[in-house]
């Protein structure tokens, strides 16, 4: 049978735990007496250095019951997408295939099931995708949507409608592993694996507790991570931009060369302090984008740690880990 581990990554999460574990507990062992799963299966949080009681709520659920939950603690915090990649690494070869969910349990877990058998007719990935976008506010749905479409024109390869929840055998993980780079986007790099892979549609609830630990600004910065780790589009965007400004300053002169000889005057004060501010603008925004790509080849030259791993719960064979 399948040994299955449910990744979850943490960051302070302490009031929505108690019922995480449970629901997740539950569903392990319906899995089990499904037989789709085996007793080894665990559930294993990823403390992504939190500040409140969350690892202190995991070490509590290690100790009562050992065998069902494990914890990971990083030594400081390091990023949803990190925290995740270090569930991944870590658990890889202890386990035929790991599911990845966050902490708050707005995705389904009763599409595991699905997802279980899709592993077992051959997939190597399976991905949770929702099938309606009911419960955000049209802002929320309105940018989500469109930032799919965006990275799927700037040639990103990514799965509409998909986050982080899905399930991933042992093998393909393998492969995501030889992925050295330092600048994480998992929803662009996953497709990029190849091998078979199904789809899982399913309906995203609202969160019961707590506060999202994703507001507008990191969601932001996650996009446009996921934009600038995938795509050179935006610089070859710059490029044209460019070209054609030139372009059009280059028919700008030839008709104002012809007015002059025409003998019409024109002012041109105000046209002119509009096309420096615009000329000037624009040449910050070029100067901006590149450097943000050369900052990624900085910080990827300097090959530092993803993450450090502070503590591991783990029992495997009845053997403290």
């Amino acid at each position: 049978m399948t040994v299955l581990y449910i990744v979850v990554p943490c960051y302070n999460e302490e009031e929505v735990l108690s019922k995480t574990a449970s629901q997740l507990r539950k569903k392990l062992e319906q899995l089990e007496q499904k037989n789709l799963i085996s007793p080894e299966s665990k559930i294993v949080f990823i403390d992504d250095g939190s500040t409140d009681e969350t690892w202190e709520k995991i070490c509590k659920y290690h100790k009562i019951n050992p065998s069902c939950f494990a914890g990971i603690k990083l030594s400081r915090n390091r990023g949803h997408q990190n925290a995740l990649l270090c569930g991944l690494l870590t658990l890889k070869e202890h386990a035929d295939a790991i599911i990845s969910i966050d902490a708050d349990l707005q995705d389904d877990i009763n599409a595991i099931d699905e997802m279980l058998e899709k592993f077992e007719n051959g997939c190597d990935i399976v991905y949770g995708v929702r099938s309606k976008r009911d419960t955000d506010t049209f802002f929320k749905r309105f940018t989500a949507e469109s930032y799919y479409k965006i990275l799927e024109r700037l040639g990103a390869k990514v799965i509409f409608n998909h986050a982080d929840f899905r399930l991933m055998s042992k093998r393909a993980i393998e492969c995501l592993s030889l992925f050295k780079e330092r600048n994480i986007f998992l929803r662009g790099l996953v497709p990029m694996i190849g091998f078979k892979h199904g789809i899982v549609k399913y309906e995203r609830s609202e969160r019961e507790a707590g506060e999202s630990k994703y507001p507008l600004s990191k969601m932001l910065a996650l996009a446009w991570e996921g934009i600038t780790s995938l795509s050179i589009s935006p610089i070859r965007m710059v490029t044209a931009t460019g070209a054609v400004i030139f372009a059009l300053s280059v028919i700008m002169l030839i008709y104002s060369v012809i007015r002059f000889f025409m003998g019409a005057t024109v002012s041109g004060w105000a046209s002119l302090a509009v096309s420096i501010w615009f000329i000037g603008g624009l040449q910050l925004l070029a100067i901006g984008i590149v450097g943000e790509y050369i900052g990624k080849i900085y910080i990827e030259t300097k090959n530092r740690p993803r993450f450090i791993v502070e503590d591991i719960l783990l029992q495997l064979n009845d053997d403290e880990g």
